[in-house]
């Protein structure tokens, strides 16, 4: 079972959601940690992966060797892959 960790960023957008949209995208990662390749699609051209949840998308890096899903970005499809 891989152990979740998530970005303090992606917590303070989440903490703006309202509590269905938090719960349903909480459940989907706790989901996730069985068998993330079940769940995230590698992003093209990059390293991380998505997870799909609603019109939400949690941006992760997943660490094979340590088990780890490190989920870095949370947001709305629309804005998620917009790079600064």
């Amino acid at each position: 079972m891989y152990e979740i960790i998530i970005d303090e960023e992606a917590i303070d957008f989440l903490n703006t959601l309202e509590k269905q949209q938090k719960e349903r995208i909480f459940n989907k990662m706790m989901a996730a940690r069985e068998n993330p390749f079940h769940f995230f699609d590698r992003l093209a051209q990059r390293t991380d992966y998505k997870l799909r949840v609603g019109d939400y998308r949690i941006i992760a890096d997943i660490d094979l060797g340590k088990k780890k899903i490190e989920g870095t970005q949370i947001g709305h499809r629309k804005n998620i892959y917009k790079q600064p």
